[in-house]
């Protein structure tokens, strides 16, 4: 049995009358040229998606690693929490340990507004991005979707010929 490809509509139209052989390899050259065009669009499919989520697996690796810096400022301050209260149940340097509390302290508060806004900005930039990305993917479909009605219309064109 022939396979529907070119090779296949190929030898089909040696065994045939020559009408039948332009028209077969007429057809076996559109559809090559789609098979082609299909390739084409896949990998410029995959290359935005591949683009949109490495980018954001990037934001999203920033975010982690300004929110673990967080969390180490929290455990600093914690710890400097407890040095504190050991120092005044020993009642010995309860001045510099305040000191390292208070530091402490002005670090965790520092960092937690820099996390808002840089999750706010992530936020913001996500969607951006998301919405650039989405706009730029529908474009590309638009342009191939134009380009495989003119190999259609070209291979039909080409089939009333022969």
């Amino acid at each position: 049995m022939l396979s529907i490809t070119q090779g296949g509509l190929v030898q089909l139209a040696t065994i045939e009358n020559t009408d039948l052989s332009k028209f077969l390899n007429s057809l076996g050259d559109g559809f090559e040229k789609a098979r082609k065009l299909e390739g084409r669009i896949a990998s410029d499919q995959d290359l935005k998606i591949s683009d949109t989520l490495r980018y954001y697996m990037r934001d999203s690796s920033a975010a982690k690693d300004l929110l673990y810096r967080r969390l180490r400022c929290l455990s600093n301050y914690e710890s400097a929490n407890k040095a504190l209260e050991r120092a005044r149940l020993k009642n010995k340097e309860i001045q510099q340990s305040e000191n390292a509390q208070q530091h402490a302290r002005e670090s965790f508060d520092h960092i937690s507004e820099i996390a808002k806004s840089e999750l706010a900005d992530f936020k913001t930039r996500r969607v951006q991005m998301f919405r650039k990305n989405l706009i730029d993917a529908a474009e590309l479909e638009i342009k191939h979707s134009k380009a495989h009605v003119q190999l259609l219309k070209n291979t039909i064109q080409t089939l009333k010929e022969a």
